[in-house]
C-alpha cells in the first residue's frame, strides 16, 4: 500500500485558519444590514458556518507539521474552493431569487471569490443592500486577500509562507521585498487597502461635486472594493453604465493600476519609480489596452447604428478594452449591440490579462511577452542554428525551463478552453437552450479566464442564469481551476503528488 507524502494535516490547519479569519469580512455586510434595518440571518449564519468549519479543521488529531510545496498546493485549492462555499451560505440562506439555489449561490460565490464577475442575478432590485454587498465583499477578498492574509498569519513559516505568496502573485522574488515574507504581505495588504480606500474618496468625491449624482457612499464602497481588485460585481444591473461620463473616467485608472504589478508599485511609492517605467512587461500590457482601444474607436466611429459623440467613442472603447484586458468586466455601455469587428477585438482581449503579481486574472501578459520573444528568437536561430540567443525581459535572461513552463502553460489553457467550449454548445443544446459558437467561445472564455461579461445572454448586461444548471455547475469549477493558475487544482489530481 502506498504511503502518503502529503502532511495533508498541515493544510488543512492553514484552511481552517483561513476560514477562522473570514468570520471577520462578513462582519461588513453584517453592520450594511443592521444600518439598512435588513435580516442579518444570512451572515450570522455563514459567520457560525465558517467558525465551527475552521476549528473543526483545525481540532483535528494529529500535530501539523511543516508547509511545504505539496502542502502548499493543497492549502491552496482547499481555502479557494471552501471560502467559496462559505461565501455563498448567505446567498443560500436569503432564499432569494435565483442564488437561493445551492448550484447558483455557488456559482455567485465562486464568480466573487475568482474575481469573475458573471452573475446569475436577474432582477437586482429584489435582493438586499448587505446581500448586494457581500458580493462586492468576496470579490475585494478574492482580489489579493486570501493568500496574502495566510501569508501575513503564518509570519515563522519561511519556505511555505514564500511558496503561497508566490502561487497567487507570480513573483519569484518577492520576499526579497523584506526580510520576512509576513512583512511583505502586510506592505501589499496594506497597499492594497491604500488604493481601496483612495479608489472610495474619488468616486464619492465626484459625487459631492454633482458630476455623478447617483454614486452615493454605498455606490463609492461597492465600486472600489471591485474596481480595485479588477473583479467588476455592481449593485448596478447597468454595471459602470448606470453613472455617469466622469464616473467612468475615474474608474479606468484604478482598473489598470489593479491590473499592476503591486510589487512594482511598492517599488514606485517607495523611491523606485523606473523599476515599474522600465518594465517590458508594463510596456506590453499598456500597449495591448491602446491598441485595442484604437481599433475598437475606429470599429465604432464607422458603424453607423452607434449613436456616440466623439467624446463617448473613446471612453467607451478605452474603457471596455481596459475592463476586459485587466479582467475586471465592467461595462460603460452594452456591447453586445456593437459591431462584430469590436466584439471580436473584445473577445480576443480577454486571453491577455494584466501584469503578474497583481490581481488580474486570465493567461497573463508575461506569459503572451516571453512566448512571442521566444518565438522571435526560434525564428533567429533557425537561420543561425549556431547562434546563443537567450530570451531577455527588461534586460533579464529567462530560464529555458521558465520558457517552456509557458509553453504548456498556454497549450493547456486553450486546450481547457476548448474543451469547455464543446461542452456548453452540447449541453446547450441537450437542455436544450439555444448557444451560438460564439456566444459559447466568448462564455468559456469568460469563465475559466476569469473575464465576466461575454456575449449573447451573458453579455455585460445579461445574465449566466439562460444557460443549463449543468453548465454553470461546470463553470463553478472552470473559474477555481482559472483563478489559481490551473496547476495547484490538477496536480492534486495526480499520483505522484500523494504517493512519489
Amino acid at each position: 500500500m502506498a504511503v502518503v507524502r502529503v502532511d495533508w494535516r498541515a493544510s488543512l490547519d492553514l484552511t481552517g485558519q483561513i476560514l477562522l479569519y473570514l468570520a471577520g469580512p462578513l462582519c461588513f455586510p453584517l453592520l450594511v444590514a443592521l444600518y439598512y434595518g435588513e435580516s442579518t440571518v444570512p451572515f450570522l449564519a455563514a459567520i457560525a458556518v465558517t467558525v465551527v468549519l475552521g476549528w473543526s479543521l483545525r481540532a483535528l488529531p494529529g500535530e501539523p507539521g511543516e508547509l511545504g510545496p505539496r502542502e502548499a498546493f493543497l492549502a491552496v485549492a482547499l481555502i479557494w474552493f471552501l471560502v467559496a462555499a462559505v461565501g455563498a451560505v448567505p446567498f443560500f440562506v436569503a432564499g432569494v431569487g435565483i442564488i437561493a439555489h445551492p448550484v447558483d449561490a455557488m456559482f455567485e460565490a465562486m464568480s466573487g471569490l475568482t474575481t469573475t464577475g458573471a452573475t446569475v442575478l436577474r432582477d437586482f432590485s429584489i435582493h438586499s443592500r448587505s446581500i448586494l454587498m457581500w458580493r462586492q465583499v468576496l470579490q475585494w477578498l478574492g482580489g489579493l486577500g486570501i493568500l496574502v492574509l495566510a501569508t501575513a498569519i503564518l509570519s515563522e513559516l519561511g519556505v511555505g509562507g514564500a511558496q503561497l505568496m508566490e502561487t497567487e502573485t507570480q513573483t519569484r522574488n518577492v520576499s526579497k521585498l523584506t526580510p520576512r515574507i509576513a512583512a511583505t504581505a502586510r506592505l501589499i495588504w496594506g497597499l492594497y487597502i491604500g488604493l481601496t480606500l483612495l479608489a472610495v474618496a474619488v468616486y464619492y468625491g465626484l459625487h459631492l461635486l454633482n458630476l455623478a449624482p447617483n454614486m452615493g457612499f454605498y455606490n463609492a464602497v461597492a465600486h472600489a472594493l471591485t474596481s480595485v481588485s479588477t473583479a467588476g460585481f455592481s449593485p448596478e444591473p447597468n454595471s459602470i453604465g448606470a453613472f455617469s461620463p466622469a464616473i467612468q473616467w475615474a474608474v479606468i485608472p484604478f482598473m489598470l493600476v489593479g491590473s499592476t504589478s503591486f510589487v512594482l508599485l511598492y517599488f514606485a511609492i517607495n523611491g523606485e519609480p523606473m523599476r515599474l517605467l522600465r518594465n517590458e512587461e508594463f510596456h506590453f500590457y499598456l500597449g495591448v489596452v491602446a491598441t485595442g482601444s484604437v481599433i475598437v474607436g475606429v470599429a465604432l466611429a464607422v458603424d453607423p447604428t452607434v449613436p456616440f459623440d466623439t467624446e463617448a467613442t473613446i471612453r467607451h472603447a478605452v474603457f471596455n478594452v481596459a475592463s476586459i484586458v485587466t479582467t475586471t468586466g465592467y461595462a460603460s455601455a452594452d456591447f453586445e449591440l456593437w459591431s462584430p469587428a469590436a466584439k471580436h477585438v473584445l473577445f480576443l482581449c480577454m486571453f491577455i490579462g494584466g501584469m503578474v503579481g497583481s490581481t488580474t486574472c486570465s493567461i497573463k501578459s508575461l506569459r503572451w511577452l516571453v512566448a512571442l520573444k521566444a518565438f522571435k528568437r526560434n525564428l533567429f536561430t533557425s537561420i543561425h542554428p549556431e547562434a546563443v540567443r537567450p530570451v531577455r525581459v527588461s534586460g533579464n535572461p529567462v530560464e529555458e525551463e521558465t520558457i517552456r513552463d509557458i509553453y504548456a502553460y498556454l497549450l493547456l489553457s486553450l486546450v481547457i478552453f476548448t474543451l469547455l467550449t464543446v461542452f456548453i454548445v452540447v449541453d446547450g443544446t441537450r437542455a436544450p437552450t439555444e448557444v451560438t459558437e460564439f456566444e459559447a467561445l466568448g462564455a468559456a472564455a469568460s469563465t475559466f479566464l476569469n473575464i465576466g461579461p461575454a456575449f449573447g445572454d451573458a453579455g455585460p448586461y445579461g445574465t449566466y442564469a439562460t444557460f443549463p444548471r449543468s453548465t454553470r455547475a461546470v463553470m463553478i469549477g472552470l473559474m477555481w481551476v482559472g483563478r489559481i493558475e490551473i496547476i495547484p487544482v490538477l496536480v492534486l489530481f495526480t499520483k505522484a503528488f500523494w504517493t512519489s
